[in-house]
């Protein structure tokens, strides 16, 4: 039998809920759980001497159970006769002082003042099923009789699933006449009781308004919010940070019914957050590996990414932790990332703190006390040290910090905090730890000069490796400085480049001290950046390179107008500040046609222009290599491997197209030369490697 309604609006209507408990009969009807789910919260807020209003109290035990345990003054009205009457008869012999009355909660009977609770389960979400004006104003007469009811000191208790407009109608309402609200998470979702019907996704809450007397002026907001595992409750700041919270609470409830679905998604992820401040703590991602054979010991595992290495491929991607739930053989693996700016004491720490969390994300068909086990790289957190965090007027906050890669060598990043998974700029650091240079640091900070300002701040005490290039991408362009003709005598030979984003200036530095006769501009939209490249990454300019503070598309577009400058190379490496775009680098504007004309006009007729593409949207893909193949009938793509960027490098004369063997012979020519004694380059570069898998297009 469907007792629902076709419509939610029928839930305000009197004769909906006669027909209901007409064909319910006499069996309870329990909408957000038992006495059992909800006992707990019950018992804190309301006192055995209470004396309590159950409003919309169906053919719920609830009231009955109350009674049982001590609670003994109990009002409950109902706007069905046959309901009322129903409960009249079930308990008029077993529990006499309890009363059951036929009442319209928007224009109770009752004197002012003559309750310490009242108690709504459910009822406030039956009646606020939209937001048109008729059912906002039956609300509002509702949550008037409330307050009228309630004594000073009294506390409203609403069950409910705290939909969105649900959220805001009570909290606005109650925060506005000063009252103090605070929200406590019941259920993680409805939980699986005979007595709980229907079943939820979302999980419970309970809103507990405690009335305040009325104070003259604007009164100050008490917003609280109180999760199950919460022992303290957690003041917030303001009603939409309240929803916030209360919406990741339900986003997490939902995920977990997701998870338990056998037509759920492959991979899902979350942050858990830190109970006292909100921030997040953790981040989740859940992926499940149907191809694996599943024996009893490989259901399920937890894998802590060390600090730092978060924005690896094999940790930060999609398709890196596939293969790495897939190498590790286990169903479905979940992997921990670590946040930045919070303190973590060690593995068996962090083990202790997840268990309880990760335990609710586990597999259907888990075998009862199976032993999950939490795995890592090396066994450790790894190491991350901030060194520094400041904000751009142009890109926002952003942190340099000190990280221990794979190979236990320590490397400097500089991470923006809109994007804090991808790493904006790397080099690696000559020293074997940072702490040494941290400590000196803050011994030097009694000897602060005037220009050592939080706005200027003291350098880095460790050295920067500036013959090692951290990015692929960036290896990739130096690489593609060999399509230009007679790669061995370069590092030798005049050469004319401009750079396009300046970063750490890793890319430019590398270039300035191993060629040695280049002369570089550097074009860099954001002034922070090149304070951040000369404090943090050992940048400094010098008569053969300059930096310039300036709008890339303007610059080039100056220059274009003249006939003076050409560059026997122009790199672009600049990010997008647009996440709408489905290209982060560079701004669609970088490739527009016009544009493009401009940069083939300052490129000498045997150069090569070289950009960096970070485009996740494969038509928008094909539409800007058909734009270059326009203005630059010569392209070569190369795919990094394990990441989203591509490196292409375009020149204007298609004739001079060489065949894989040929790339790689001009390769290996250039890092011959490079290689020379006293050059510095690092021994570990292959840059014949960067041409190998290079497409024409």
């Amino acid at each position: 039998m469907n007792l629902l309604p076709k419509s939610s609006k029928e839930f305000g209507s009197v004769d909906y809920w006669e027909k209901f408990f007409q064909q319910r009969g006499k069996k309870a009807f329990e909408w957000y759980g038992s006495y059992l789910d909800l006992c707990g919260v019950l018992h804190k807020y309301i006192k055995a001497k209470d004396k309590v209003l159950v409003v919309g109290c169906g053919n719920s035990e609830l009231s009955e159970q109350l009674y049982d345990v001590g609670y003994q003054d109990i009002v409950n009205i109902d706007i069905s006769e046959v309901v009322i009457k129903q409960m009249k008869e079930r308990n008029a012999s077993r529990r006499p002082q309890m009363s059951f009355l036929q009442m319209d909660m928007t224009k109770m009977e009752f004197p002012d003042a003559s309750f310490q609770v009242v108690l709504d389960k459910g009822t406030l979400d039956a009646i606020l099923t939209d937001e048109e004006e008729k059912t906002l104003e039956k609300v509002d007469k509702m949550l008037a009789e409330v307050g009228r009811v309630l004594q000073v000191g009294g506390r409203y208790l609403c069950i409910s699933l705290a939909q969105a407009h649900i959220l805001k109608k009570i909290v606005g309402y109650f925060s506005k006449e000063g009252w103090m609200v605070r929200v406590h998470q019941v259920t993680s979702s409805q939980n699986p009781s005979s007595e709980a019907e229907p079943q939820f996704s979302l999980p419970v809450f309970a809103f507990i308004m405690t009335k305040f007397r009325p104070v003259s002026g604007s009164a100050l907001q008490i917003l609280e919010l109180c999760a199950q595992e919460q022992v303290k409750p957690v003041r917030l700041e303001n009603t939409e940070r309240l929803a916030e919270a209360v919406r990741e609470r339900q986003r997490y409830a939902w995920l977990r019914n997701q998870l338990n679905r056998k037509t759920g998604p492959a991979s899902v992820s979350l942050d858990l957050c830190d109970g006292s401040t909100g921030e997040p703590r953790y981040t989740l991602h859940v992926v499940d590996s149907p191809t694996v054979k599943l024996s009893r010991d490989n259901h399920f595992a937890i894998f802590i990414i060390p600090q730092g290495r978060e924005t690896e491929w094999l940790f930060g991607m999609e398709e890196g932790r596939k293969q790495l739930a897939a190498s590790a053989g286990f169903r479905r693996l979940i992997t921990v990332a670590l946040h930045r700016d919070q303190q973590y004491q060690g593995m068996d720490s962090i083990q202790a703190e997840l268990s309880g969390k990760v335990m609710e994300l586990a597999p259907p068909g888990l075998p009862a006390q199976q032993q999950v086990p939490f795995l890592s790289v090396g066994g450790d957190i790894g190491v991350r040290t901030i060194q520094h965090r400041d904000r751009s007027s142009l890109s926002g906050d952003y942190v340099i910090e000190d990280v221990q890669g794979d190979d236990r060598r320590y490397f400097r990043r500089l991470i923006f905090l809109s994007n804090r998974n991808v790493v904006q700029s790397e080099a690696r650091l000559l020293t074997d730890t940072p702490h040494r240079a941290q400590k000196k640091r803050k011994k030097d900070k009694k000897r602060l000069q005037p220009a050592d300002t939080p706005e200027n701040p003291v350098p880095a005490r460790q050295p920067i490796d500036k013959s090692f290039l951290c990015c692929e991408h960036h290896k990739a362009m130096i690489a593609g400085l060999a399509l230009l003709k007679n790669p061995e005598r370069l590092p030798e030979a005049p050469l004319a480049l401009l750079v396009v984003g300046l970063g750490g200036g890793s890319l430019p530095l590398f270039i300035h001290d191993h060629f040695l006769k280049s002369h570089i501009d550097a074009v860099e939209i954001d002034p922070s950046m090149l304070e951040v490249a000369t404090h943090w990454f050992g940048f400094t300019q010098s008569d053969r390179m300059k930096v310039h503070i300036a709008d890339g598309l303007d610059y080039i577009t100056n220059l274009a107008k003249g006939e003076q400058l050409h560059y026997d190379v122009i790199m672009f490496d600049v990010d997008s500040k647009d996440p709408t775009v489905g290209m982060s680098c560079p701004p669609p504007a970088f490739v527009d046609h016009a544009f493009l004309q401009n940069v083939k006009r300052i490129l000498t007729p045997e150069g090569v222009f070289i950009l960096n593409l970070v485009c996740r949207d494969s038509g928008l893909k094909d539409s800007v290599l058909a734009g270059l193949k326009k203005v630059f009938p010569l392209l070569y793509v190369r795919q990094i491997e394990g990441e989203v960027n591509e490196i292409l490098f375009c020149q204007l004369q298609p004739e001079h197209k060489l065949a894989t063997p040929e790339l790689l012979e001009m390769a290996q020519a250039l890092e011959r030369t490079l290689r020379k004694p006293g050059n510095g380059f690092d021994s570990t570069y292959v840059l014949s490697d960067m041409l190998k898998t290079v497409k024409i297009v």
